[in-house]
């Protein structure tokens, strides 16, 4: 799943590619906004690299879709 991270005073978002679905990207970011561990937001991408953002940074998150897209033209002949 992608997710796009906007942080403010930057041009550019962060892209995410997780393994996590919407659901658990939400919650993540609810417990980060609720607690006091340090004030970050962090995921983990699909290679095991870790990408944290001060929560009082975060501009806002683009959550993308659970399930996948078929890739192809999709039609029958």
């Amino acid at each position: 799943m992608e997710v796009k991270i906007g942080v403010r005073s930057v041009h550019r978002e962060i892209i995410v590619e997780t393994d996590l679905t919407a659901d658990q990207v939400e919650e993540e970011v609810r417990q980060a906004l609720a607690s006091d561990r340090g004030g970050v937001f962090a995921l983990t991408d699909v290679k095991g690299r870790r990408v944290v953002v001060p929560v009082a940074s975060l501009g806002f998150l683009e959550i993308g879709e659970d399930e996948a897209r078929p890739v192809g033209f999709g039609g029958t002949l």
